[in-house]
């Protein structure tokens, strides 16, 4: 069972993931089919960026992956037996 701050931090990450898509939907998605003129775009990045940060974060999560990979293979590894 889940203690009470595994399951805090557990939902903080939901709602941090949650308003991040939200965020990056309405960015994406509705942005485009508003006045370039109106308020809201001060709110978010220039579009550029809606491509390059998603990119980023990919090549850092296969980084990271990658390495953790690397770490346990590392760590798991037998050595060579001499005759």
């Amino acid at each position: 069972m889940a203690s009470g701050v595994d399951q805090a931090v557990g939902m903080g990450l939901v709602g941090f993931s949650l308003l991040l898509f939200i965020y990056y939907t309405l960015w994406v998605i509705v942005l485009p089919f508003v006045d370039s003129d109106h308020v809201i775009h001060g709110y978010f990045l220039p579009r550029e960026y809606s491509v390059i940060l998603p990119g980023i974060a990919a090549l850092l999560l296969v980084l990271f992956v990658g390495m953790f990979i690397v770490v346990v293979m590392w760590k798991n590894r037998k050595p060579k037996k001499t005759q």
